[in-house]
């Protein structure tokens, strides 16, 4: 409807009546008008009486700041909105995915017997992930308003009300319908909903175990990891009591739900397969179960079958005590068959019943009636028959051969029917007494080493054992001494009449023995092998023959070569002699070649280099609106630029600072020293009233080398006044002067953490585990504070030095509980050191590094580790404390891992300033959280360890450290004037800065260049009072600072 000449401009609230006209201006318009003016003063009357009622909430204390005044907040608010509800619709998802699991395995485990227990915990696991989604809800609603919308809690059971409008004969079961939110749900409520869904989740576990016939350890091991940082989270949400409307409670509340989405993600997919695996193996376990049962109960009725037809030939015989034991017998037999039947099909009907309690809430009796009773019975009806059959074969008057045999096979039934049965009951007790730990086998050969053991019993078992092996032992000894005197006896028989023989032999040879005219070497048979030359063309060697009384043998030794032996070696004739030199030298020869072939090598195994070049992405420029007020800052961040660089240390730079007048640049190193840089003075001229800068480039010099054998230097911390410097060891306290002078060294025989100094400069606080200690300049402790379960990781403390800021991890709930699988709490606690009391503590979940207070107290940067931007929390003064309520987090463009502490710069700390582990450096606006300028890594060059802002200097300067030791200052013009062209102090850098001469000095406010420095070459002469310059990456001096040891 467009708008009429004579209707007013709008107020500038919506809300206010007044602004519609009424009287002449509506009655001109008809009926049709003043239909349409009364419809939309109904609407504004209704929108008036909610705003209202929705304005005694937004009135509370804990509402949030608004940043109304800042036209660029809506563009980075909107940035976080859009974060936050993805990150809440992430975990709507997996609540949903658990939830149609959940529904999965209830239909799936109906088939199961024993099987409501776990419907029933399902469903209420249901309930409470429905109540727990609902809260998570409610808080991303408060926190993201524009992106998240609230869920009434009549549109979430109003989908199921028709399930309760059946009538009672078609009403689902209780384990069917979905759950329903009844209850009326607060923010308070957390902590009680989340102990409340550790202890459903522990049911469900229960009634999962349930099922002897599967277990799966993957289930148990996410369920119990859920539930014991269930636990741990609802313990330490009790300390927050009253604060769930607080904007940082809300914030660690919604980090909470990507932790639990990750918990909630595992049990789905261990859910997903038991599904697959575990309802089958456990559906075909209870079949074979109950068709065992079922064959028991046939073989039951079977016999009782036959003790009835047995029956038919005694039943009459009631004459003698023998036919009446055998009656007796036999109608026992035929009650325990029939009860074994009957107990087979109860013990049937009973496993594959849905509704069937779980084992552990069933009376024992029960179990064991419905359990064991049939075999039990079965096997009583068995013996009492046999017993009965062997009565009826005496009774019956029967031959003697069929008494006997009949006693005799029925005794050998008996007997091994009842050691089996012996033998399962013993097994059992085994099994429930050690829990699967140890067969009956083991149970029973420790029985037998206990039972040896004993006394009496070791005597009986091993005394007639030790008689009986020493009479065999006496018995084997004699028998072995008269065979020994029958052996030399018979030997000594036996040598004399052979030498007998022999003299008689030889008196007959001696007297008829012809001499032989041939000689012993013309015999026609040679006795002795044959060579071949490997390799030669010859025939066969002659051969030798062995002459008489002579003995010669080849033999092989150890080394492979052959050796001859004989009696007579000059006996062999010339030739003979030389050819068997020759064998046996061919034979070593070939022995030799048999091992002298090498073994090749394996080729070497190429390995191949892969190389890959990053081809980065030219950042897109920073959208800032011209007419912000943080618009005009943007010119000014663009002309930074790197004007010196150079070499400090020869290991990563840990920490460096500006002193408080901007006079010195204090850094740290793991190569166990500190540097103390002057900051000079640009040259300038007078014209006329005016100083005019000749070069804008600051001079950096080396003023002081501190040394600490002691180890590396984590931190420097300059004085209020910037004439004292404290530098941080691993256990210790270093306190110095200006001028590089050591005033004392501070034991602390503890990890000290951090340091930082008090306001007035007469002492400083060291952070060291659970407690921070106040120590003067001598170390003297001055005060402890002590803070309960709690890991210190840095403090601040305010200028009038009554409060401090800390930020710590929580080592374990106020219930002892512990995290097992999620990250540990971290805190963020304002300390009143005058009444030594905590006033306010926030819980966050990333982890804390450290914690940097702006000038004017009213703000606190705190950094994070493993990739979480930096967050900008209010020190809200309420009564006579202060609250702390998060104001902005500064959120990069992409995803970056930063390095060191985030810094305050600017004037009046109107910037934050982070560096990246990979080189880029980030610039946002403090008020707005709107990113400035983004200073992209291959402008850097090199991986950034950390950052400091000179907050005394009169143009933008800043200072990076790196890993390799060096230290680069970036500065803006000294004659900025706030419109410059931005293409000419745009911040770039070349490919390739190793490219660049060093002999060629480009100007100060060129971009495009960086050259390389020489390293620092530390000059042990301590009595050189002289300073030498630092000079930048462009200059080819070599620099001799003075070195500083402190012992």
């Amino acid at each position: 409807m467009g708008r009429g000449a004579d209707y007013p401009e709008p107020a500038a609230n919506p809300n206010d009546l007044t602004a519609i006209p009424a009287g002449p201006a509506g009655e001109q318009q008809g009926s049709r008008g003043h239909k349409r003016k009364q419809t939309l003063l109904s609407l504004l009357d209704a929108l008036a009486e909610l705003s209202k009622d929705e304005g005694l909430d937004e009135l509370a204390p804990n509402q949030q700041p608004s940043f109304e005044d800042d036209r660029d907040v809506p563009t980075v608010d909107e940035h976080l909105q859009k974060v936050g509800a993805e990150a809440f619709n992430k975990f709507q998802r997996r609540v949903m995915n658990l939830d149609k699991e959940l529904r999965n395995f209830a239909n799936a485990a109906r088939q199961l017997g024993s099987s409501v227990g776990i419907l029933s915990s399902s469903y209420h696991l249901r309930g409470r992930l429905a109540q727990i989604l609902y809260l998570f809800r409610e808080n991303a609603a408060d926190l993201f308003p524009r992106k998240i919308s609230r869920q009434s809690r009549e549109s979430i059971s109003s989908t199921n009300l028709a399930q309760f409008r059946k009538g009672k004969r078609h009403r689902a079961p209780p384990h069917v319908h979905n759950p329903i939110v009844m209850e009326k749900l607060d923010p308070e409520d957390f902590p009680e909903q989340l102990q409340m869904f550790a202890q459903d989740v522990t049911t469900f576990l229960d009634c999962l175990n349930e099922f002897p016939e599967f277990t799966d350890e993957a289930v148990n091991a996410a369920i119990l990891a859920l539930e014991g940082d269930l636990k741990y989270w609802a313990s330490c949400l009790k300390a927050y009591e009253g604060q769930f409307k607080y904007p940082a409670v809300q914030r660690y509340l919604h980090d909470l739900s990507s932790e639990m989405g990750e918990h909630i993600d595992s049990i789905t997919s261990s859910l997903s397969v038991f599904i697959e695996i575990g309802v089958p193996t456990i559906r075909f376990a209870q079949k074979h179960a109950s068709q065992n049962l079922l064959n028991l109960s046939t073989v039951a009725t079977f016999f009782s079958a036959v003790t009835a037809t047995t029956m038919q030939f005694s039943f009459d015989m009631t004459d003698s005590t023998l036919a009446n034991a055998v009656n007796s017998f036999w109608f026992t037999s035929l009650v325990f068959s029939i009860g074994a039947a009957v107990n087979s099909l109860l013990g049937v009907t009973w496993k594959q019943a849905m509704y069937r309690s779980p084992g552990h809430r069933v009376p024992w009796w029960v179990l064991i009636w419905i359990k064991r009773s049939p075999l039990a019975f079965l096997v009583l009806s068995v013996a009492c028959f046999s017993i009965g059959l062997v009565l009826f074969a005496y009774s019956s008057g029967q031959h003697q051969v069929t008494c006997t045999l009949t006693t005799v096979f029925s005794a050998c039934s008996i007997v091994g029917l009842t050691a089996v049965s012996a033998w399962f009951a013993s097994e059992r007790w085994a099994f429930s007494r050690h829990n699967g730990t140890k067969w009956l086998a083991d149970v029973l050969s420790e029985t037998k080493v206990k039972v040896k053991s004993t006394r009496g019993v070791k005597w009986l078992i091993y005394e007639p054992r030790a008689w009986a092996w020493a009479c065999s032992r006496w018995t084997r000894q004699h028998f072995r001494k008269l065979s020994d005197a029958v052996s030399e006896l018979s030997a000594r028989t036996v040598s004399r009449l052979t030498t007998v023989s022999e003299e008689k032999l030889a008196d007959t040879e001696r007297g008829i023995t012809p001499v032989s005219p041939v000689p012993a070497c013309a015999s026609p048979e040679p006795l002795s092998p044959t060579f071949r030359r490997v390799g030669s063309e010859g025939g066969q060697l002659s051969p030798i023959a062995e002459l008489t009384n002579t003995a010669a043998s080849v033999t092989g030794d150890e080394d492979g070569t052959a050796s001859i032996m004989s009696d007579h070696v000059g006996s062999l004739p010339g030739a003979g002699r030389g050819r068997f030199a020759n064998a046996v030298r061919a034979v070593i020869k070939m022995r030799a070649a048999s091992t002298a072939f090498p073994v090749e090598g394996r080729n070497p195994r190429r390995q191949r280099t892969m190389s890959s070049d990053g081809n980065g992405k030219e950042a897109e420029p920073v959208g800032v609106l011209k007419n912000s007020r943080v618009g005009t800052l943007v010119p000014k961040l663009k002309s930074l630029h790197p004007t010196q660089s150079f070499e400090a240390h020869v290991a990563l730079v840990r920490h460096l600072q500006f002193s408080p007048n901007g006079k010195f640049l204090a850094t740290s190193s793991w190569d166990r020293t500190s540097v103390i840089f002057k900051v000079g003075v640009s040259r300038s001229v007078r014209e006329g009233m005016v100083l005019v800068p000749i070069h804008a480039q600051e001079t950096f010099t080396s003023h002081r080398i501190l040394a600490h054998p002691q180890g590396f230097v984590g931190q420097v911390a300059w004085s209020p006044s910037g004439h004292m410097l404290l530098t941080k060891l691993g256990r210790g306290v270093k306190v110095w002067t200006e001028d590089g002078v050591c005033r004392r060294t501070i034991d602390r025989r503890r990890n000290v953490q951090s340091i930082t100094w008090l306001p007035g400069g007469e002492a400083f606080l060291s952070v060291e585990g659970s407690d921070v200690t106040k120590l003067d300049l001598n170390g003297t402790v001055l005060a402890t504070y002590h803070f309960d379960r709690m890991v210190l990781h840095d403090v601040a403390v305010t200028q009038d030095g009554v409060r401090m800021v800390c930020v710590g991890t929580l080592t374990a709930s106020a219930d002892g509980f512990h995290p097992s699988k999620c990250r540990a709490e971290k805190q963020i606690i304002a300390y009143n050191m005058v009444k030594q009391e905590i006033e306010n503590r926030v819980p966050v979940l990333h982890e804390v590094r450290d914690i940097t207070l702006a000038r004017n107290d009213q703000v606190a940067l705190v950094s994070y580790e493993n990739k979480a931007p930096p967050q900008l929390w209010k020190l809200d003064p309420v009564k006579d404390s202060v609250r702390l309520s998060l104001r902005h987090t500064y959120m990069p463009k992409v995803v970056v891992d930063f390095a060191g502490p985030s810094y305050f710069g600017g004037k009046n700390d109107q910037l934050v300033l982070c560096a990246g582990k990979a080189g880029d450096i980030h610039i946002w606006d403090r008020e707005s959280g709107t990113l400035l300028h983004h200073i992209r890594a291959q402008t850097v060059g090199g991986d950034l360890t950390c950052i400091a802002w000179n907050h005394a200097w009169d143009t933008f300067m800043f200072a990076t450290g790196s890993h390799d030791g060096g230290v680069r200052i970036w500065t803006t013009p000294a004659h900025f004037s706030g419109s410059i062209d931005s293409s000419a102090v745009s911040s770039r850098a070349p490919t390739n800065p190793a490219n660049t001469p060093r002999s060629i000095s480009p100007a100060p406010y060129d971009a495009d260049y960086r050259t390389d420095s020489p390293t620092i070459q530390l000059s042990a002469d301590a009595g050189d009072g002289a300073l030498d310059t630092l000079a930048p990456r462009n200059s080819s001096q070599t620099l001799r600072p003075p070195i500083v040891v402190s012992s």
